[in-house]
């Protein structure tokens, strides 16, 4: 498997550690914490086929079992093929398109949930050629990797040029 290298520190799970712990501090540090995340606040990165805006993981110490993330797919783009361990939720916010499950295709457009089953080899494709869809996908993926389930993959990287008209 190909070792993929990132920009930042990716945090899986967060330590909490201190000279000395508190349940009631903690609990007072969360309760502090904003309810709403700024979602123009944060970056997209990736592209130029599809593009990735980190919502919510662990590394923000705001939860430790829930990944959030909103992906964008180009007007006639399509992701990576992969599979993990984790069942994955993609809500659909704008557009059409279908998902590739272990070689069976599945149509969606806005609206809709798709469920991603754990072990499933999947890819997600825009079917539209003239705007983007976007999804928003949530996964117990820290959980998983806590817990030693750490088997996921790439069967095919996003590709790295645009779709023609969509430089």
């Amino acid at each position: 498997m190909e070792q993929q290298i990132y920009d930042e520190e990716r945090c899986y799970v967060r330590g909490i550690g201190a000279k000395s712990y508190s349940l009631k501090q903690e609990l007072e540090r969360l309760r502090s914490m904003p309810r709403v995340i700024k979602g123009a606040n944060l970056p997209w990165r990736s592209g130029p086929q599809v593009f990735h805006k980190n919502m919510l993981n662990p590394g923000h110490k705001l939860t430790q079992s829930l990944h959030c993330s909103q992906e964008e797919l180009a007007p006639g783009g399509k992701s990576q093929k992969h599979g993990h361990q984790n069942s994955a939720l993609l809500y659909v916010l704008e557009g059409e398109g279908y998902d590739i499950h272990d070689g069976k295709r599945y149509d969606w457009s806005s609206g809709d949930l798709v469920l991603v089953t754990p072990g499933c080899v999947h890819q997600h494709f825009n079917a539209l050629k003239d705007r983007p869809a976007r999804v928003l996908i949530i996964k117990a993926k820290p959980l998983f990797l806590f817990m030693g389930l750490i088997q996921q993959g790439f069967v095919e990287k996003a590709p790295k040029q645009a779709q023609p008209g969509w430089e």
